[in-house]
């Protein structure tokens, strides 16, 4: 019985090959790209799932509001840790990771700038999944001065793995005993490193304040041991170890600081939740976006949906030409049961095809895919694990969905009622098909808005004054790896070239963002009330004019006046806080030492514009510049149209000073598009999947374009025969659908205005509000590509003999 089901239904399917077609390729490509989306979220809910004890990992991390900032960090002090592990016996083992930049390392000759570097206790071990191939995990970084390195790094270096025992050199000057070597961490790990250092090796990993916050710090809970409940016991915690210092140093306790609108509270992050849920100062990497994850996902759901609803349309549309085939089958003798499970196996075969296209579509898409989205995803067993069966309920659903209306429904006509022709209904009277129309209109015309907002708001970053001039700014790298001596001789060499205006030497750049707090404060006593918490970046007399910075009042740095030495540069937003009516010659007081026992000095020079020197995502902070030689950033402002010729020089320059190391460099406007990458792939990928939802409920528009024209034949035979011309009928035959489209985007444009506001835009502090042009534009391309997919088969229509018409039955 089910080989005659089969072989009926293949029948029936190759009678109705453009029918089958439509079907198979729309759900082929709605299913492929579900696949794609599938394997990208699939990876990034994966991230650090590899540890055996993830479930029991916690980051520490440090909210602190003090000086009229709040900020949220992903550090906390470098005390925290052994003092956590001996109040809470809840707590099995702790780790800290502290990340200071990183070292050119010498091979042979040649000195190679390496930056995936971190010092971590050596507990590391224990609390992470790390296998080591060659050394002890157990002794590893118990010495100072020890490393521990990954596999492709031993190679890198010596060609082989079994390199324990061997030194490394650091900036010419540090020696380090590789003392083991790990597997290359996992992609799906929210750190990755090539280099852990031995923390004994940093004196700041023994320094005793509270309020000094570097240190990431990792907790592993015993098993059994509830989060929640260590988490209700840090304030008390915090009260009793951290109090006497705020006692001394502010003269208050932590009730009486808490009242005045400040604090400093701890909480616990899980390991499985920082990859996506995340964004604090100081991450180890950046992070992946659960907004993001969320986005696709329901772009997967809505385009699977819009291929099972063009299934489900077109056969629906389809059953009405097969009542009579219906009729005949039911006085031949053959029960409902058969009936319905011709019309499934049917539906079934074509969902089966279609997978099978999609699997082997999305295989061969997915090297252009991870192009797209910056990811390395590949099928690994661990995929096909869950991919297979996945696709194999896909096949069953979505074959018994499509199938359903009309097994159940025409199996139910009676046949005496068929054979006389009172149920074959006209288009018109498919009210479900008209709703499945609309339904995935509005999907479609939900995602043109959607990408439309996207864009619009890549091009505001791109558009937005930041404050500084980005373009035609050379960034010299490595400069860290130079003397401050030989930084200084580079800067005045560069300088002299004919086709550079400024170079300028500085601590950071606006596209690093980098972090680096302190507190300032207006008299000599510590006063909270009177304690401005900023940024704090050294620069030197070239860099606000290298960089194009505007000065609100004031003056720059000059290298004539030896008392810039002690000088501030503010922002407008450090101003407005200390609330000065002239903050130039007003005095300021930095501690110099974790108990604010010392104080230095300085007074204001000048205020400089406000300047976005972190991602839109934030508000402008307060800002402080300090004058400093030397620094970690060279930046060259040029007027060459001979990049390639000024590169040279710049090199040449660099070479002779430093041979021996590497030289590199970069565009600040390209840095800065890289600040806003995920926005960049987020929008290819919205407008290529967005495509592919247009092109999937077109295919079914085209069939039931062509169903409902072949349904209306005699019609207009008639209509011609009485004078009709074929601009008339094709607008009769495509108004019908032009309606359900206008219908669609009564619904769409407020549900995507809402969405996107409250869902993509919402995490930029500066962004671009829709415009009503976008929901018009996305309106008018779904009216036009619904009137250019119906009018082929509209025209076709109006052209046909009318003879021929009124002959057909």
């Amino acid at each position: 019985m089910i080989k005659n089901f089969i072989k009926t239904a293949f029948r029936s399917l190759m009678k109705n090959k453009g029918f089958t077609a439509i079907n198979v390729l729309g759900l082929a490509l709605g299913l492929a790209t579900c696949l794609l989306i599938v394997f990208y979220v699939f990876d990034e809910l994966s991230y650090d799932r590899f540890n055996t004890k993830t479930d029991r990992i916690y980051r520490v991390n440090a909210d602190i509001k003090f000086g009229g900032i709040a900020n949220s960090y992903a550090v906390s002090p470098a005390l925290l840790a052994s003092a956590m592990k001996n109040d809470f016996p809840e707590i099995e083992q702790t780790v800290r990771f502290r990340g200071r930049g990183g070292y050119q390392v010498k091979k042979g000759n040649q000195n190679i700038q390496e930056w995936s570097m971190i010092y971590v206790d050596p507990s590391i071990f224990s609390v992470f999944t790390l296998p080591m191939t060659d050394g002890d995990p157990a002794t590893a970084l118990k010495e100072p001065h020890s490393v521990v390195i990954t596999e492709r790094t031993a190679k890198k270096y010596f060609d082989r793995t079994n390199v324990v025992g061997k030194v490394f050199t650091f900036n010419d000057t540090t020696q380090y005993k590789i003392t083991g070597v790990i597997k290359d961490m996992p992609k799906q790990s929210h750190f990755n490193f090539d280099f852990l250092m031995s923390m004994s090796t940093i004196g700041e990993s023994r320094e005793n304040s509270w309020f000094s916050n570097n240190f990431n710090t990792y907790l592993l809970l015993k098993p059994g041991a509830d989060p929640d409940k260590l988490q209700a016991k840090f304030d008390d915690f915090l009260k009793k170890e951290a109090g006497p210092q705020l006692m001394s140093i502010l003269h208050l306790t932590f009730a009486k600081f808490e009242q005045s609108g400040d604090y400093f509270r701890l909480n616990l992050t899980p390991l499985k939740k920082i990859h996506l849920e995340s964004n604090r100062v100081a991450e180890l990497d950046a992070n992946g976006n659960l907004q993001y994850v969320l986005i696709f996902s329901v772009i997967a759901i809505f385009i699977l949906l819009i291929a099972c609803v063009n299934f489900m349309n077109l056969s629906t549309a389809r059953s009405s030409n097969r009542a009579r085939e219906v009729g005949v089958r039911k006085v031949l003798g053959s029960p409902r049961k058969y009936l319905i499970a011709q019309f499934l196996t049917e539906s079934i075969m074509i969902t089966l095809a279609a997978t099978l296209i999609a699997v082997f579509a999305a295989w061969a898409l997915l090297p252009l895919f991870n192009q797209m989205s910056g990811k390395e995803l590949s099928v690994t067993p661990q995929i096909l694990g869950w991919l297979i069966p996945v696709l194999f309920v896909i096949i069953i659903v979505i074959g018994c969905l499509a199938g359903s209306y009309p097994a159940l429904f025409l199996s139910a006509f009676q046949p005496i009622e068929v054979l006389k022709g009172k149920l074959s209904a006209g288009f018109k009277g498919g009210f479900l098909r008209s709703f499945l129309v609309v339904f995935q209109f509005t999907i479609s015309i939900f995602l043109i808005i959607g990408t439309l907002v996207i864009y619009n708001q890549l091009k505001y970053i791109q558009n937005k004054d930041m404050g500084y001039d980005r373009d035609h700014i050379l960034v010299v790298q490595n400069i860290s790896s130079l003397s401050s001596a030989k930084a200084v001789t580079l800067r005045n060499e560069i300088k002299q070239l004919a086709d550079v205006k400024e170079v300028s030497l500085s601590e950071a750049l606006p596209t690093w963002n980098y972090g680096n707090s302190t507190t300032l404060f207006k008299d000599k006593i510590i006063d909270q009330k009177r304690a401005l918490n900023t940024q704090d970046w050294g620069v030197d007399e070239n860099y606000i004019p290298t960089l194009g910075i505007k000065m609100a009042v004031g003056r720059n740095f000059s290298s004539q006046m030896a008392t810039d030495s002690s000088g501030l540069i503010i922002n407008q937003a450090a101003a407005r806080l200390l609330g000065f009516t002239n903050p130039v010659n007003q005095l300021l007081y930095k501690p110099m030492d974790n108990l604010a026992k010392v104080l230095k000095e300085y007074h204001i020079i000048g205020v400089m514009k406000d300047f976005n020197f972190r991602s839109l995502r934030e508000n402008v902070t307060p800002m402080v510049f300090m004058m400093q030689p030397g620094g970690n950033a060279m930046t060259v402002r040029i007027k060459s149209a001979n990049i390639p010729l000024l590169l040279s020089q710049v090199k040449n320059k660099w070479n002779e000073l430093s041979p021996n190391q590497q030289f590199g460099y970069s565009f600040m406007n390209e840095d800065f598009d890289a600040m806003y990458k995920v926005e960049q792939r987020t929008g290819v990928i919205s407008v290529a999947f967005t495509s592919l939802a247009i092109i999937i409920a077109c295919l079914g528009l085209f069939g039931l374009a062509a169903y409902a024209a072949e349904q209306r034949t005699k019609e207009i035979g008639i209509r011609k025969v009485l004078g009709a011309n074929v601009s008339t009928l094709v607008g009769m035959l495509s108004m019908d659908f032009i309606k359900l489209v206008l219908i669609a985007i009564l619904f769409a444009s407020p549900l995507a205005w809402w969405a996107m506001n409250n869902w993509f835009l919402q995490g930029f502090a500066y962004r671009q509000n829709i415009q009503w042009w976008v929901v018009a534009v996305a309106a008018g391309a779904a009216v036009l590509i619904a009137f250019i997919t119906i009018s082929f088969q509209s025209i076709k229509a109006a052209l046909l003999n009318p003879v021929k018409s009124l002959r057909s039955e």
